[in-house]
């Protein structure tokens, strides 16, 4: 079997940030964070798809399928992940970071981004 309870990683939250929500944000921001309502529905549709592909990966390990078979299927949901990654990646640089260059705070916005990569990338 692959794994146990004592090697659960810790949950982590996408965002320290919820849409709407003031009292969950990590520290303020000098804009609303608003995303369209098309874009929101793809990145929630293709969570959505991982989130069933995962399912799928606990059942293969519950079930002890052949670990090179779960390894595969754990590739292929990392780089679903990695590829909403990108669509909220390049929506942040050219609708947050464009907004933040008109009003004039581009260096805060820089700063989160850097610090979000940080923890993003290896």
């Amino acid at each position: 079997m692959i794994g146990s309870d004592s090697d659960r990683i810790p949950s982590v939250s996408v965002s320290d940030r919820h849409h709407g929500d003031a009292s969950n944000h990590s520290h303020s921001h000098p804009h609303p964070h608003v995303h369209s309502d098309e874009s929101l529905r793809r990145i929630i549709n293709r969570l959505s798809r991982i989130e069933g592909h995962i399912r799928g990966v606990k059942n293969m390990v519950q079930e002890s399928r052949p670990c090179p078979d779960v390894l595969v299927q754990i590739a292929a949901v990392r780089g679903a992940l990695d590829r909403v990654a990108r669509i909220i990646l390049d929506e942040h640089l050219t609708e947050c970071i464009a907004r933040a260059a008109k009003e004039g705070n581009i260096d805060v916005e820089i700063e989160e981004l850097k610090a979000a990569l940080d923890r993003f990338l290896p």
